[in-house]
């Protein structure tokens, strides 16, 4: 959110220029590792050449000892390269740290980016005094991820975090940039749309089900629309009744 409230934006740029830190390393310690490969496959070609040349010769070669200072050559680089892959592979793993200290310093949740809760409520409620002061109308959603513990409990967390990933970042590519994400809970979220109908926001939330369908993710939505009188706990709360009654009716029609 920009300095007056009135805008989402993505995590830091220090977070991003961290992680794409963090992506230049890996390129780097992979390159290390190729060439690594390539001086050892080198090293044993020489190695192998120069046996052949003294079994022919009978004793010492003066091409056999080429071949084998060359072989020693390319093993002594070969070290070097892999010590700096290591050393790009720790670094890398100390950029992706940091991106993280600066997403959770700069209010944002460390594994989907969302706003973390505190942060996120306190922006949602300007956006709620907004939304009356200028006349328009306000929508929050209430999400919440279908069967998370049953993925983390069959396929294991990280599996349930890639998910939670997943949503969110379906969610971002549809609402608009300015749109609110909140990390409600574990596997809840709340989105702040202003400007929008109910059935505007409805749309928008069933194009997020079609982007997820491919990833087999399902989640249950609630909207409720601000009214004059609206705390931002009954905001919420009316948010998260239409989730589970929506969750309810599906359930009973399916």
């Amino acid at each position: 959110m920009r300095d007056s409230g009135e805008v989402d934006v993505p995590p830091s740029s220090l977070a991003n220029d961290a992680d794409r830190t963090a992506e230049d390393r890996d390129r780097s310690s992979e390159a290390h590792d190729a060439a690594a490969e390539a001086r050892d496959v080198r090293s044993q070609t020489r190695d192998a050449r120069a046996n052949r040349r003294e079994r022919r010769g009978g004793g010492v070669d003066a091409d056999a000892a080429a071949d084998r200072a060359g072989a020693s050559r390319d093993r002594t680089s070969s070290a070097g390269d892999r010590r700096h892959s290591e050393d790009d592979r720790h670094a890398a793993a100390a950029d992706r740290a940091r991106a993280q200290v600066e997403r959770a310093s700069s209010g944002l949740d460390a594994l989907t980016g969302a706003h973390r809760r505190a942060p996120g409520l306190a922006v949602l409620e300007r956006e709620m005094v907004k939304a009356r002061r200028m006349s328009q109308p306000f929508v929050l959603a209430f999400l919440d991820v279908d069967r998370l513990k049953t993925i983390n409990d069959g396929q294991g967390h990280a599996a349930g975090d890639q998910v939670l990933v997943d949503l969110v970042a379906a969610v971002r590519g549809v609402l608009r940039e300015y749109d609110l994400i909140i990390r409600w809970g574990g596997d809840e979220f709340l989105c702040g749309l202003a400007s929008l109908s109910l059935d505007a926001a409805a749309d928008r939330f069933a194009d997020t089900e079609k982007v997820l369908a491919a990833k087999h993710v399902t989640f249950s939505v609630g909207l409720a629309e601000l009214r004059s009188d609206d705390t931002l706990q009954a905001l919420i709360a009316r948010a998260d009744a239409a989730m589970y009654e929506r969750r309810s009716r599906c359930r009973a029609d399916g």
